[in-house]
């Protein structure tokens, strides 16, 4: 089947790029007779240009006008077997894509049906900056993929995924998709923690998930069949410059050499100075700024960061790059620049514990879990706290 996408792209030359035109094709599909002037609101273009671009498909025998904009047989056709639509539960994807008063039923579904492997996750391991975010946190995530159109047909990467957004997705595609294995999605996640490889494994092959994980090490030049493959990223990256110009550069170099996709980053709530720093990466990359939602994400037990985050999601461009091509050979992580120690008094005997990245008990979780050494009680006390700079 002819590729449609670009070759309306270069007719029109549209600057927002392929994904617009699918967007387009996408909500004709959805939306059945359509307006034009709805048909660019929608999807934040203006009226000369929708129309341009709807011409054009009506050239090429996709689209018909006919008591408003609809698809012909050959379009539907295209948005079902080449951009992923076919099975597709379409009226449960439009109440998720337009139900904004409450939550709809099938998400607390799915939040039921994942707590319990949430819950099961490997303890984090601080010394990488791992932080659970919570069941809620990980499935909004997935439901911004979906209403952004880089759920359907996609390949996604999840660049570290111990907050599970890949299962997420996967139980999001398991509702749209109910009557049918086939969907066209492909999931990737690429971490350095072996323990969740494997957990995410696991749960994709009892799931009948389209996930598939790999061991990376980011600060090794990332591999050829990794470029140039995916229509978005998400990340969560360590909470340092360095960590976040590391893995920000790592997806970049993942995505496909298009304009105007989509990168979801995840990243702590910095105070003004470091947040300038922040977008002057964004601008070095050439990356733009397309929303920032304070306190989008929850944690458990990230009390560095207040216990949650924002979520910013990022554009490329025809001229985004890479910051860092090639190996990182230093500090990434925030234990490896500060190294924090604690110390936890005992409600019960007294006895005081040293915690930290660098000694036996790396927090407070370990420490709950396993209990005083002496008296074997769990609630502790917080005495003393001391940074010393690396």
């Amino acid at each position: 089947m002819l590729n449609y996408i670009e070759k309306i792209k270069k007719k029109v030359n549209l600057e927002e790029g392929n994904k617009t035109i699918e967007n387009i094709l996408i909500t004709i599909y959805l939306q059945e007779g359509i307006s034009t002037k709805e048909l660019a609101k929608i999807n934040f273009l203006p009226l000369p240009v929708t129309a341009a671009v709807k011409k054009e498909f009506i050239k090429e025998k996709l689209v018909i006008q006919d008591r408003g904009t609809r698809l012909t047989p050959n379009g539907i056709s295209f948005v079902e077997n080449k951009l992923g639509f076919k099975n597709i539960n379409k009226e449960l994807y439009l109440k998720l894509l337009t139900d904004t008063q409450k939550e709809h039923k099938v998400i607390n579904e799915i939040k039921e049906e994942i707590h319990k492997i949430f819950q099961g996750r490997p303890q984090v391991d601080v010394t990488l900056d791992q932080s659970k975010s919570s069941v809620d946190t990980s499935l909004k995530r997935a439901m911004l993929c979906l209403k952004n159109y880089d759920l359907i047909g996609k390949n996604i990467l999840c660049l570290g995924d111990d907050d599970l957004v890949s299962v997420a997705l996967g139980f999001l595609l398991k509702k749209l998709f109910p009557h049918t294995f086939y969907q066209d999605t492909k999931i990737t996640v690429i971490d350095i923690d072996k323990r969740i490889i494997e957990y995410i494994n696991d749960i994709a092959v009892k799931e009948s998930l389209p996930i598939k994980c790999e061991y990376v090490d980011l600060k090794a030049p990332l591999s050829n069949k990794f470029k140039n493959r995916f229509d978005c990223f998400f990340t969560d990256p360590p909470y340092t410059l360095e960590g976040m110009n590391l893995f920000l550069s790592r997806g970049i170099e993942a995505l496909k050499n298009h304009s105007n996709l989509n990168i979801y980053f995840s990243f702590a709530h910095k105070p003004p100075a470091y947040q300038l720093n922040i977008q002057k990466s964004f601008l070095t990359m050439k990356l733009v700024i397309s929303t920032i939602t304070p306190k989008f994400n929850t944690y458990e037990g990230a009390g560095i960061i207040g216990n949650i985050g924002q979520m910013i999601v990022l554009k490329t461009t025809d001229i985004t790059n890479p910051l860092i091509k090639n190996a990182h050979n230093g500090f990434l992580y925030t234990g490896e620049f500060m190294k924090t120690v604690r110390f936890y008094k005992c409600r019960e005997c007294g006895k005081i514990t040293k915690i930290g990245n660098y000694e036996k008990i790396k927090n407070i979780e370990s420490l709950k879990n396993t209990g005083c050494y002496k008296c074997n009680n769990k609630i502790f006390d917080l005495v003393q706290r001391k940074n010393i700079t690396t």
